[in-house]
């Protein structure tokens, strides 16, 4: 979650955007045990199992199965 966190603080994601990410998190979204991603506005997501892993940028490749 650091990693996450600290995208926030570089600038890499707008507030705006980091509300939402929080928000979604928040609701105690279902995701699959293996490789998922969720896709925002400006980045996506990415995670296996129960945790976020990594914050990708438009036109990066994404490995999973897309949750809502």
């Amino acid at each position: 979650m650091d990693h996450l966190i600290q995208r926030f603080r570089d600038g890499r994601i707008p507030a705006a955007e980091f509300l939402a990410l929080k928000q979604w998190i928040d609701s105690d979204p279902d995701v699959p045990e293996g490789k998922w991603y969720k896709r925002f506005r400006s980045f996506t997501l990415a995670g296996n199992g129960e945790m976020p892993s990594t914050f990708l940028t438009p036109g990066m490749a994404v490995k999973g199965k897309e949750v809502e």
